[in-house]
């Protein structure tokens, strides 16, 4: 039986947005080539998907240049997705000079139209450079999505909390938010979930969310972590919580 050959560009632009996703997922050798003929033919989702390819170096030769210039022109058709990856190139110099002003901007526009993770991205900025009310109003709606996003931004409204940045200090409105964070898979959650429980001595459930931490957690936050539980002035924390962290059995005698 031969291979049905694959679909146009014209067949491409009359499919459904759901079944354009499905086809360009799709994977097989041509997947990478079908891409870039449905980018360049100006389907936005190519376009997108295309430039992420080109940033990651998955399937094509890294070329964060030409990923930034995709991302550009799907997001010139309104993808709120793509904007939000424009905002990232600018905010991380990917393929661009950095531009945080620029990046700001990309991620307001995309979240004034819905979009959690650029909500999460521009309530980040805000808070960088310490307009913590306004933060906090897009921590909150981001928080609303139902996935990580919504645990990120969990995480950082406990951060609030705790240090009483827009809001006056609640550890108990903390440790509910760094719970929520935790348990949605926010490996900077699952940490302050049990840098609290630690502190409040429920240090059998402590222990079992630092082990939880290095499942997802980046090796500069993993650093970050070890290096505060070393220097913790619990003696308890500073051993069982660090091998906890770093999967370790604990020194016997």
């Amino acid at each position: 039986m031969s291979k049905a050959p694959p679909p146009s560009l014209a067949d491409l632009s009359v499919m459904s947005a759901e079944a354009l996703a499905a086809r360009l997922a799709e994977p097989g050798a041509d997947r990478a080539a079908l891409i870039r003929v449905a980018a360049e033919g100006g389907v936005a989702q190519a376009q997108l998907l295309l430039g992420q390819m080109l940033l990651d170096g998955t399937e094509l030769p890294a070329d964060p240049r030409a990923a930034f210039g995709w991302f550009n022109r799907a997001a010139a058709s309104h993808d709120m997705f793509a904007l939000n990856m424009v905002g990232r190139c600018y905010e991380l110099g990917w393929g661009v000079a950095v531009d945080l002003d620029r990046a700001t901007e990309c991620y307001r526009v995309a979240a004034g139209q819905g979009l959690a993770e650029a909500m999460y991205n521009y309530a980040t900025r805000l808070a960088l450079v310490e307009e913590h009310e306004a933060a906090l109003d897009w921590f909150r709606r981001a928080a609303l999505d139902p996935g990580l996003i919504g645990a990120k931004a969990a995480n950082y409204i406990g951060s609030f909390h705790e240090d009483g940045w827009a809001v006056a200090v609640d550890r108990a409105e903390a440790l509910r938010q760094y719970r929520i964070a935790a348990e949605g898979g926010d490996f900077r959650g699952q940490f302050n979930l049990a840098r609290l429980l630690a502190e409040d001595g429920a240090m059998e459930e402590a222990l079992r969310w630092f082990g939880r931490v290095r499942e997802t957690a980046t090796p500069a936050f993993m650093d970050k972590a070890a290096d505060h539980l070393r220097h913790s002035s619990d003696a308890i924390v500073r051993q069982a919580g660090l091998a906890a962290l770093l999967g370790q059995e604990l020194p016997t005698c």
